[in-house]
């Protein structure tokens, strides 16, 4: 199957899985455990969802491997291996904060080809195939041109760890005054996304997980953008340890440089 072909196939799973994200959202039965710390939560519909993606995609391609964050994994013997966040942004889910998304990417031997980012509650669903382009609703989209770090509205995440939050917290105070604002979305896949369409000029974070990353980094290259790490670890094998960086060209070294000087780990 090509690029495109896979594209699409994620694009109507993930449309019936953000259907079933977008009608538990905010829900307050839902049943919620936690995972590496206190405030890193799972919930039944995270579960119910990866079984559904996954079952979907293999009842379509039986030969393909997936790898979702809620345990799915299997390597499969096709050379096509899947890569699910049944719900990227868990906590914006909790609450019913847009921005909770479902993420799945299709990676050919290592390599991502096709990503799909489902947005329910925003109503966006970013969709791209290596080497043609990424969409936003059908339409095509591309990152913005800024080159001025004053002017750059930047997007991140944090971490879970107390003590990785007081890291994140000393380098965020060294970026805030010289870029134009921060935004804080809750999930990566949709900041990668929104760097892909133009609604942010550049993000990073430290410590995704491929679940994360693959869908809207492809996305945001797709569009124009360029997606690296601090210190030029190679993507994808320096993950989760990297502090991934995303921008239009013009921005990516003068943040990439700011990040390293504010102390980002490499």
């Amino acid at each position: 199957m090509t690029p495109a072909g896979l594209r699409d196939l994620a694009l109507a799973v993930a449309t019936e899985a953000g259907a079933r994200v977008a009608a538990r959202a905010g829900a307050a039965d839902l049943r919620i455990t936690t995972k590496s710390t206190a405030t890193d939560p799972v919930t039944e519909v995270d579960q119910e969802v990866e079984a559904l993606i996954v079952s979907s995609l293999l009842a379509a391609r039986p030969d393909d491997g997936v790898l979702g964050e809620e345990g799915a994994d299997r390597p499969g013997t096709s050379g096509v291996r899947w890569i699910i966040d049944p719900i990227d942004g868990t906590v914006d889910f909790m609450y019913g904060i847009p921005g909770c998304n479902v993420s799945i990417a299709a990676a050919v031997d290592g390599t991502v080809v096709a990503g799909v980012v489902v947005d329910p509650l925003h109503g966006d669903t970013f969709a791209a195939a290596r080497g043609e382009g990424a969409t936003r609703n059908g339409h095509p989209i591309r990152c913005t041109g800024v080159a001025d770090l004053g002017l750059a509205l930047v997007g991140t995440g944090f971490g879970y760890d107390p003590v990785e939050r007081t890291r994140q917290a000393a380098v965020l105070a060294h970026l805030l005054p010289r870029v134009r604002d921060i935004r804080r979305v809750g999930a990566a896949a949709i900041d990668l996304c929104w760097v892909a369409c133009g609604r942010l000029d550049g993000y990073y974070e430290r410590n995704l997980k491929a679940w994360d990353w693959a869908a809207g980094a492809l996305v945001a290259s797709e569009a124009g953008a360029v997606v690296g790490t601090v210190g030029d670890r190679p993507l994808p094998a320096s993950l989760p340890e990297a502090t991934i960086v995303a921008s239009g060209p013009a921005l990516f070294g003068p943040l990439r440089d700011l990040l390293d000087a504010a102390g980002e780990l490499p």
